[in-house]
């Protein structure tokens, strides 16, 4: 007994006669030819090199001289064959609570025994299932469930094993999730934001309404207020206007704040801070710039907003600042406060005689509005308080900042061109009266105004000197981003810029490799320049598309970027194989030829890695499944069993799983191993669906339930028939017995 494929040596000792008799050898009766190269007869001995199945026989020596030749006894040689695969496993990757299916066909003599183990660890116990053809099936899948699973083929001429990776991806689920925040114009704020999946999903950041997408993974520029952590955080440092939904409310206004103030130690100052806001603002003291502490019980902030201090020390003396904000903005007042010796002269801060100070002045008139500059006007009021000596000015604009800014003071006249503004803002103003001692109330705040917009830039432009610059914008197109099966977000880099940018047109079309037929460049257009990202959507499943960037301005084109492609994410077929159809196979009488064309390529969803073929019998036993390449197109179902009403169904499966089935396709094979229609008559039909029935176990267990229930109500009725003739029996042989009582005694009767 040989493996196929070890040589083979059997040993002959030769008979004794004279002349020395010569040796050979037959199998089965027929002289073996030793010119095969694989044979060698050599001293008596037989040696085959690789074995085949074929040199499996009777061999038998023969010694032959003059005087006649002699047979040894036979011996068979066998031949056996090591395991080997005819289907190994493949590696796959599922998403967590899915099901997998890995196949597994090995052939050897004897016929090999197949099983199923999981390297590191065991089969999920209660959720794996091993099929008659050897097919492992996973359920209801975990990341626990991930790692490499080996079928091993084993009979007793040796073994074979093949291996098969399973990932298991687990979709992203936020572990902690941004928050809700306000923040101040030109401060810092973070969204936190983390996420689990495996593989570990990345975060990016965008903002609704915007293209632009923020990744952990791209530094960002160094003139980049936005920044992505590792973890997928996102910073927003010096916050604008633009970042998110701010009030419209201007930032809150100190009307009163601290003055300058000499004070003795041991004495008590008080720091006025009197401000107004929508909603009321928060008042908060500074001394040099650092927050001042609650833990000195000699401080105190007062219910008003000023801030007491007593027992002064010579410590004390600094530059106090008040800070009054809102989500809307923050305004601020500095004094110096300083603090001498005994005996130091002292000086006070604001006069209590409101009359020392000018009122405030008159709601400011807006005139003349320019791109840089407006005209301011306004009236003192003159009927309460000093008269004011100068004017101050502030003004507020998202555009400029997040708090009130003073643009011009020691203003002497009712009138003042304020200059310096910025282009297509919204301004506010107001003014203070100012004497000697102190600052008036401010104004009431004018209206909202908005400076002139930039003149367009191709007026009075040469068309050449335009078409040459956009002719020299250079952009870098990035790697697209795939962010599902129909969308792609698109970005770019303008590496050489020009003023003639009116905007982008992003251009994809399936590319040629994955289409089969031409397409042409489809077109998106991004119409602000500041923007350098796109998001395209309602892309084809499963389609590898090109795409590229060209900048614009009007009619004007200038040069594409390079091309990048990117490929959308599969999914199942969404449509079944087209024209399914069963016919005989030949000579075999078991077997039918399956053909089928692919699903209509706009509904494939992706390459089509294999097809599978579900033959259904009337039975569960008569099922017979089988797997075949994504390029072929028809196949050969064996073993059959004639009779058996089949239905034969047919599915696409891509990458991502196995698509619609087509309509079933009923068949059955007659005695002669032809393909025929089954009927479908009436009868039949209620035939064949009464013969279900009969063979469903709950039809089969509700019959002997009844009957069941017949034979003891059948039980009860004859025992009480019995009973009941018994009672009757009694009651008869007692009348006899009295009608024979009284025909005995005739004379006891009266």
């Amino acid at each position: 007994m040989v493996a196929a494929g070890e040589p083979a040596v059997m040993e002959c000792q030769p008979p004794r006669g004279h002349p020395e008799p010569t040796i050979s050898w037959k199998k089965d009766g027929v002289n073996i030819d030793d010119r095969d190269e694989r044979i060698t007869i050599r001293g008596g001995k037989l040696m085959i090199t690789n074995t085949r199945k074929t040199d499996a026989g009777k061999y038998v020596c023969v010694g032959t001289n003059m005087m006649g030749e002699r047979e040894s006894e036979i011996a068979e040689l066998t031949v056996l064959e090591r395991p080997s695969f005819l289907r190994k496993p493949s590696s796959q990757s599922v998403l967590v609570d899915q099901s997998v299916e890995f196949r597994c066909e090995a052939q050897g003599d004897p016929v090999p025994t197949i099983r199923w183990r999981k390297e590191d660890g065991e089969l999920p116990k209660g959720r794996h299932e091993i099929w008659e053809d050897h097919t492992l099936k996973l359920k209801r899948l975990t990341s626990a469930d991930a790692g490499s699973y080996t079928c091993q083929a084993e009979n007793m001429m040796g073994k074979a094993e093949a291996s098969a990776s399973l990932t298991i991806h687990v979709p992203p689920v936020f572990v902690v999730r941004p928050r809700n925040q306000v923040a101040g114009m030109g401060r810092t704020v973070t969204f936190q934001c983390e996420a689990t999946g495996s593989p570990q999903p990345a975060i990016f950041w965008q903002k609704e309404g915007s293209q632009n997408l923020l990744f952990s993974s791209q530094p960002p520029p160094p003139s980049s207020r936005f920044s992505v952590s590792q973890t997928g955080d996102l910073t927003i440092t010096a916050v604008e206007r633009s970042d998110g939904v701010i009030s419209d409310r201007p930032p809150p206004i100190v009307r009163q704040g601290p003055t300058n103030q000499t004070v003795s130690v041991d004495g008590t100052v008080v720091l006025g801070c009197q401000a107004s806001g929508t909603p009321a603002p928060t008042i908060l003291w500074r001394k040099d710039g650092l927050l001042l502490s609650t833990h000195d019980s000699r401080l105190k902030q007062l219910d008003n907003g000023a801030l007491q201090i007593r027992y002064a020390k010579l410590g004390d003396t600094g530059v106090y600042t008040c800070t009054a904000s809102t989500q809307s903005g923050e305004a601020s007042w500095k004094a110096y406060l300083e603090v001498q010796e005994f005996g130091a002269p002292v000086q006070p801060g604001r006069p209590t005689d409101p009359n020392l100070i000018p009122s405030a002045p008159s709601k400011p008139e807006v005139t003349d509005v320019s791109r840089t500059s407006v005209s301011l006007s306004w009236k003192p009021n003159l009927n309460t308080g000093a008269t004011p000596t100068s004017y101050i000015i502030e003004a507020f604009s998202h555009a400029a900042g997040s708090s009130w800014q003073t643009l011009a003071d020691h203003v002497k006249t009712e009138s003042f061109v304020l200059k310096g503004l910025k282009p297509s803002a919204v301004y506010l103003f107001l003014v203070r009266a100012a004497n000697a001692y102190g600052l008036s109330d401010p104004s009431p705040i004018t209206d909202a105004i908005k400076t002139q917009d930039v003149p367009p830039t191709s007026q009075g432009v040469e068309h050449g000197q335009i078409q040459r610059e956009l002719g020299d914008v250079v952009i870098h197109l990035h790697n697209p981003t795939i962010l599902s099966s129909s969308s792609v977000r698109v970005q770019w880099t303008v590496e050489q810029q020009s003023q003639y940018i009116q905007g982008f047109r992003v251009m994809y079309r399936a590319s040629p490799e994955s289409s089969q037929h031409h397409s042409d460049w489809a077109v998106y257009e991004v119409r602000t320049p500041a923007e350098h990202s796109a998001l395209l959507t309602q892309l084809k499943k499963g389609m590898t598309y090109q795409f590229k960037v060209r900048p614009f301005f009007n009619e004007f084109q200038g040069t594409d970027s390079d091309i990048k492609v990117g490929k959308t994410l599969e999914e199942a077929p969404s449509a079944s194989p087209k024209g399914v159809t069963v016919t005989g196979s030949g000579d075999n009488g078991t077997a039918v030829l399956v053909t089928w064309q692919p699903p209509p390529e706009e509904e494939q969803n992706g390459v089509l890695q294999e097809y599978k073929i579900f033959c259904l019998g009337n039975e569960t036993r008569y099922h017979l499944n089988r797997t075949v390449d994504g390029s072929t197109h028809s196949a050969v179902i064996f073993g059959l069993v004639p009779g058996v009403l089949y239905r034969l169904e047919v599915a696409a499966s891509t990458g991502a799983g196995t698509g619609v089935r087509s309509q079933p396709t009923a068949f059955q094979i007659d005695s002669w191993g032809g393909v025929v229609a089954p009927t479908l008559d009436d009868e039949s039909t209620i035939s064949g669906q009464i013969s279900d029935v009969l063979r469903q176990p709950a039809f089969i267990a509700g019959i002997g339930a009844a009957c069941w229930i017949i034979l003891m109500l059948f039980s009860i009725w004859l025992y009480r028939h019995r009973k009941k003739r018994n009672g009757l029996s009694s009651s008869y042989a007692g009348i006899r017995k009295g009608l024979c009582a009284q025909r005995t005694h005739p004379q006891t009767q009266k």
